[in-house]
């Protein structure tokens, strides 16, 4: 595997996902009980931006940065999502004394747990997991291995209460969206209140729509028979069906915590005005695998 999340760190599918990531995290630490966050794909945890590979394709700049301009250029206030996301990048880039920094999902993550929580990262690259071990230190347990093969491994927890994110680079798409899907079933028979967070690209809309439409034949049923609850949040800053890269960022939550997705109507929309401002692409917020025309 070649991917490098450098050349992506901070575009706007990171932003999609970090601020959905931290909104999660808020709403489970609502209950005293400790929790579980593990990370199958986890990167190496703090990216550089003004590191060559992150200046090569510049998309930083219709992420994080257009965020962040929108916040300090507006006498409004950001939804408060948006605003939690950026304080807690501003917080640990002061930490680390380092402006230019962009933390990854690792990083954000642990910034948010409570002392009587627990961080799993995994990353199957050497170099990646050397810079992710470097950038957490003790504060979590990192594994070199393949995040797929070792899922189980972490479940369930001593906690009973997981977030896991799924975020695999998709370079053998249809083989990554198999080995999704096989996780996300044994995830659940594991832990069946486990939040699950499986974060996808949509380079194709029509493709993106049938692998949900297959998925939701086969979505794992709770003890009553009932189906897992689940939720869909998708952010396109380019028409669905352009063919010519990645036009958008999708989210798949299994057991989403209560009133989620009405708080990220709210900020979702918010988001998208500000990242997309020629209007090319769109978003959406449902609760059912169920394809539906677009916001």
């Amino acid at each position: 595997m070649k991917y490098r999340h450098a050349f992506h760190a901070g575009n706007f599918a990171d932003v999609h996902k970090h601020v959905t990531l931290l909104a999660l995290l808020r709403a489970l630490e609502r209950k005293d009980t400790g929790l579980l966050l593990l990370d199958t794909h986890a990167g190496r945890g703090l990216y550089d931006l003004a590191d060559a590979d992150a200046r090569k394709g510049n998309e930083a700049a219709g992420g994080i940065a257009r965020l962040e301009a929108a916040q300090s250029g507006s006498a409004q206030s950001l939804a408060a999502e948006l605003t939690d996301y950026l304080a807690s990048i501003q917080q640990i880039r002061s930490e680390r004394r380092d402006r230019r920094c962009y933390p990854g999902s690792p990083l954000l993550g642990l910034h948010a747990l409570r002392p009587q929580d627990r961080a799993v990262f995994i990353e199957t690259q050497p170099t990646e997991h050397a810079a992710l071990r470097a950038a957490v230190g003790k504060r979590a347990t990192v594994e070199c291995a393949d995040g797929f093969q070792r899922l189980a491994n972490w479940l369930p927890p001593r906690e009973r209460r997981a977030l896991v994110l799924i975020d695999p680079p998709y370079e053998a798409t249809a083989a990554d969206f198999r080995e999704v899907e096989r996780a996300l079933g044994e995830t659940l028979r594991r832990l069946a209140n486990a939040v699950v967070m499986i974060w996808y690209p949509i380079k194709h809309g029509r493709d993106t729509d049938h692998w949900l439409e297959r998925l939701a034949q086969h979505w794992p049923k709770a003890a009553g028979g009932a189906l897992v609850p689940q939720l869909v949040s998708e952010l396109w800053v380019h028409p669905r069906d352009n063919r010519a890269g990645l036009n958008g960022s999708g989210l798949l939550i299994a057991n989403p915590p209560y009133l989620i997705a009405e708080q990220m109507r709210i900020w979702l929309q918010e988001l998208h005005r500000t990242l997309d401002p020629n209007r090319a692409g769109g978003w959406l917020v449902r609760e059912s695998l169920a394809v539906t025309s677009a916001s």
